[in-house]
C-alpha cells in the first residue's frame, strides 16, 4: 500500500502532488495501465522487441 503522510503546514494539494510524483517514479500508474486490458503473448513479445530496438538505437547514437 502506497501512502504519503501530510506534513505540518502542508496543503492537501501539495501532498497529493507529492503522492502522484511518488507513484509516477515507481511506475505504478504505467503498471496499472498495462494490466487494464489483456495483451496477447505475441503482442507482448513484439512490444518488448520494439522497445529493445529503440533502446539500442538510442545507445548507438
Amino acid at each position: 500500500m502506497v501512502g504519503v503522510r501530510v506534513r505540518d503546514d502542508e496543503s492537501f494539494e501539495k501532498a497529493l502532488r507529492r503522492f502522484n510524483k511518488f507513484c509516477e517514479k515507481n511506475g505504478i500508474l504505467s503498471d496499472i495501465k498495462k494490466h487494464q486490458h489483456f495483451e496477447k503473448p505475441s503482442d507482448r513479445r513484439k512490444r518488448k522487441i520494439n522497445a529493445a530496438k529503440r533502446k539500442n538505437r538510442r545507445r548507438d547514437r
